[in-house]
């Protein structure tokens, strides 16, 4: 009996070193599926390889148990927890899906269990929700952001996504919405497929896609859903030219694990695809040689299964760093909630060494099959890449590259990772593509909808300014300025537009575009805010800002222009202002310089003509006192400055235009009370109302230019308010009106589409050629500019005699007066003289005249005598003037010392 009871304790003794030496670790895995069965069989060799190494978990065995979880999510979490009720184990590889991997992450939270998954690679699994959950394969936020760059890269903007509808999936198409709208794409539809959809579901959800306009189609699913999906395209022809299909990284893995016994190469033709990069290494072509020995040739190896056995390996470095630093394994009692019928939750342990372990998984630095294994400190894995393939034929051709370091590249990412980080557009580059159809012509990403249906084109059949938009009569054919700026832009567009001209309106009053219900509008179409909320416009081709029209006259010429610049007042001032500076100066001089002297005639005289000279800086007399000069010096400028005023105003009285009404501009008219015309079915009537307040009865709807002509010129409307084409149109015409201030909007025409309409996107492209070549500017010419008014330049605006003979004819009767005063005075001394001769006696009327000629030559002599006599006399005169002057500084000094 005692050796009996021996045996039993050396039994437990010997089972109890067993399990102390073996160290447990779970996997989670739907092991029936491609990935599960390759990630099990890679699993499995890297638990072989560490067992049999003998640097890594000394004396430990480690043991890997692998639990099916067979496809079903809920059944999934009640195995696991059952699963983890029956081992010790310290961390769990897995599990395969998001859904399951959101709850058992709250599980491991609990029991401080490290959860390590490289398929369950939602994003919004955050490490500070589920600190235990570690995802050891770039997960999916960077695979949407590579799709995201290569949608930009080649140029599309609108996407439609197939995706399983479950959480990995849908949280997926959240982050890949955003990453489109960072690169200014758009993700235009979203299309659910359920975890298990039928042939006759894919088939209708296709059918619906093809009648879809875009044409670049992303499938985010499972592997069997995603390959249902391309040969169901294939049967409708949906995998042809025209469009764009790019499958995530499930059609890699299936390919890789199985080639193409499971699909036809004809349903992936021109498919573009993505591969988890992995860096080709020594290590990693061994074990690919060892490959086709551990699975026993019954399938291939993808990269995820690479991931499977790399983190076999990062759990092994924690523990062994673990147990190096003086861990051990063992668990507390978890007893926070009691068990249920078939799940005993107080058999589930805590793990007292998890959180040390946690760090240990943190810190990895090792190089695996993968290339350098480690995280950074958000937790994800370190240098997140993909391969970008292209399906050909069958064949995958490997276009590039997408790296978070570079973006995209030819360049394998670890020659980059050493280089600056250079994300800019003009750095990204991949190989030529080969799309659907077998060709090389990249689509253009989208389709006109209902199968080519020409595009009904909305035009309005205006009723005034037909040179805009307007049907030639008696035939359907539409000319105008938009419509030949359209076509002209539809030329450049390198893809054919199948289109038809859809009237719009009665031709008796201008349309509301607000009523347009058609695929597209051309015409004069203002881009106003409330319109961009309902389509999109192109860019701009004309420019279209509201202006004030007033009316205008032509002053009548006058022979009294000249004093219209200043007013009676301005004259009176000025006259007394004139005599004010003579009688000032005379005061200042009259003393001191013999200038200023005389009889008081003299005095007067001399006063009146040295302020009249002033005006036109011809004074001779010398000022001497310093009082003097400084009035004069401020009275020059003065005069400076009211000759230049009255200059300028004569020009422009004599040659400019004059507004017939005090409306100078938008301000001026909003301050009246006048009433403002505008054109029916012109947004200027709600701009008006609604932004610049002015009452609706003021305003009057005009429909043609000569109604604007008409109630212009009654003065029933002060102003017309109106775009600046129309404007233009109008003047053309209309002499007798003019545009005030400027413009006071900053609007514009251009073409309108329904919202996210690629075509919009390409026809604004088409507009700016035209644009830049100048036949934009032709096109406008043509219709804009074909007619003006009537030269009115030598009428109107030449300077004519009408304007000026009162001037002339005073200063010629001036002339007049003065000769005739000359020869009084001379008639008046020749009496005199005549009278005084002796034996003169009466003689014929040609006898006076000579007599009185020689006279008046003998006065001209006496003149030069008396002149040469003054030269004779100027030395004595000069040695007098400085005396003169000497004493007069004398009195001056006197004077200012007192």
């Amino acid at each position: 009996m005692r050796g009996f009871v021996m045996l039993i304790l050396s039994v437990t003794t010997l089972l109890s070193d067993v399990f102390s030496k073996t160290v447990n670790i779970g996997a989670t895995l739907s092991v029936k599926t491609i990935s599960g069965e390759v990630s099990v069989i890679a699993m499995r060799a890297a638990v072989d390889d560490i067992n049999s190494d003998p640097n890594i978990l000394p004396g430990k065995t480690l043991n890997l148990s692998v639990h099916d979880a067979n496809f079903s999510g809920f059944l999934s979490i009640v195995d696991v927890l059952k699963y983890m009720e029956a081992a010790d184990m310290v961390a769990v590889i897995g599990p395969f899906s998001s859904r399951v991997a959101h709850v058992l992450s709250n599980v491991a939270n609990e029991l401080h269990l490290p959860f390590l998954s490289f398929l369950a690679l939602d994003p919004t699994l955050s490490p500070l929700q589920y600190p235990y959950f570690i995802q050891t394969a770039p997960n999916d936020l960077y695979l949407m952001t590579a799709i995201a760059e290569m949608i930009s890269y080649f140029s599309y903007r609108q996407v439609i996504a197939i995706y399983t509808d479950s959480d990995q999936f849908r949280n997926s198409m959240y982050i890949f919405s955003n990453k489109l709208w960072e690169k200014r794409c758009k993700l235009s539809y979203k299309i659910p497929l359920l975890e298990f959809s039928s042939p006759q579901d894919i088939h209708s959800v296709l059918a619906n896609v093809r009648s879809m306009e875009s044409r670049v189609i992303i499938v985010n699913t499972y592997a069997k859903t995603g390959l249902l999906v391309l040969e169901t395209a294939k049967r409708l022809g949906m995998i042809k030219k025209g469009y764009v299909w790019i499958a995530t990284t499930w059609l890699t893995n299936v390919l890789d694990a199985t080639g193409f016994s499971s699909t036809s190469p004809s349903d992936i033709q021109g498919v573009l695809t993505l591969r988890p990069h992995i860096p080709d290494s020594d290590k990693r072509q061994d074990f690919e040689r060892k490959w086709k020995n551990l699975s026993n040739g019954s399938i291939g190896l993808s990269a995820y299964g690479l991931y499977a056995y790399d983190t076999v390996w990062m759990v092994a470095h924690a523990l062994d760093k673990f147990f190096n630093e003086g861990g051990k394994i063992s668990f507390s009692n978890y007893s926070r909630v009691k068990g249920t019928e078939g799940l005993n939750f107080e058999a589930l342990g805590i793990f007292d060494g998890g959180k040390q372990l946690l760090t240990n998984l943190l810190q990895t630095n090792m190089s695996g099959l993968t290339g350098p294994v480690g995280f950074n400190p958000d937790r994800s894995v370190i240098h997140p890449s993909f391969d970008i393939v292209n399906m050909v034929g069958d064949q995958s051709w490997l276009l590039g590259y997408w790296s978070n370091h570079t973006g995209l590249s030819i360049q394998s990412p670890e020659t980059l990772y050493a280089k600056p980080s250079n994300r800019s557009s003009s750095n990204q580059h991949l190989r030529r593509v080969v799309w659907p159809g077998n060709t090389t012509e990249k689509p253009r990403g989208w389709d006109f909808l209902d199968n080519g249906r020409p595009l009904r084109i909305g035009v309005p059949l205006r009723a005034s300014f037909k040179e805009i938009v307007t049907q030639v009569n008696g035939s359907n054919e539409i000319h105008g300025f938009s419509i030949d700026v359209f076509l002209a832009a539809l030329k450049l567009i390198p893809y054919p537009v199948p289109y038809e001209f859809v009237k719009f309106g009665d031709g008796h009053k201008n349309p509301s575009y607000t009523e347009f219900v058609l695929d597209a509008a051309v015409g004069d179409i203002t881009i106003i805010t409330n319109r961009t909320k309902a389509v999109d416009f192109t860019q701009p081709y004309i420019g279209s800002g509201l202006v004030v029209v007033v009316p205008i006259k032509k002053l009548d010429s006058s022979s009294w222009a000249f004093f219209r610049p200043f007013t009676q007042l301005m004259w009176a001032i000025t006259a007394v202002f004139f005599i004010i500076i003579g009688v000032g100066v005379w005061i200042h001089e009259h003393r001191l310089n013999d200038e200023f002297r005389g009889p008081p005639k003299q005095q007067l005289v001399t006063v009146l003509w040295f302020t009249l000279s002033t005006m036109v800086f011809a004074h001779r007399e010398n000022t001497v006192s310093t009082l003097g000069r400084l009035v004069l010096i401020i009275w020059l400028f003065v005069v400076l400055i009211i000759n230049s005023s009255y200059t300028a105003s004569l020009t422009s009285i004599l040659t400019v235009q004059q507004l017939s009404s005090p409306i100078g501009g938008i301000d001026s008219l909003i301050s009246t009370n006048e009433r403002i015309g505008f054109q029916v079915g012109s947004f200027a009537e709600n701009y008006m109302i609604e932004e610049l307040n002015i009452p609706k009865s003021r305003l009057m709807a005009l429909g043609s230019p000569q109604e604007y002509a008409e109630k212009l010129g009654a003065g029933i409307v002060a102003a017309i308010v109106d775009e600046r084409p129309y404007i233009d149109l109008f003047l053309a015409n209309n002499c007798k009106f003019q545009v005030v201030g400027e413009e006071f909007t900053k609007s514009s025409w251009g073409f309108a589409f329904p919202k996210d309409s690629p075509l919009a996107v390409d026809m604004s492209t088409a507009i700016l050629t035209l644009s830049e070549n100048g036949e934009l500017h032709k096109i406008h010419d043509y219709w804009l500019q074909r007619k003006t008014c009537a030269p009115q330049i030598s009428d109107s605006n030449q300077l004519q005699l009408d304007s000026f003979w009162e001037l002339f004819l005073i200063f010629g009767g001036a002339c007049a007066l003065a000769l005739l005063i000359y020869f009084c005075k001379m008639i008046r001394v020749f009496g005199k003289h005549h009278s005084q001769q002796q034996g003169q006696s009466s003689k014929s009327g040609s006898c006076s005249v000579q007599k009185f000629l020689s006279f008046v030559d003998e006065k001209e002599e006496e003149v030069s005598k008396s002149k040469l006599k003054r030269k004779r006399e100027m030395s004595y005169v000069e040695g007098r003037e400085v005396d003169s002057r000497n004493r007069s500084n004398r009195i001056q000094a006197e004077f200012d010392e007192e």
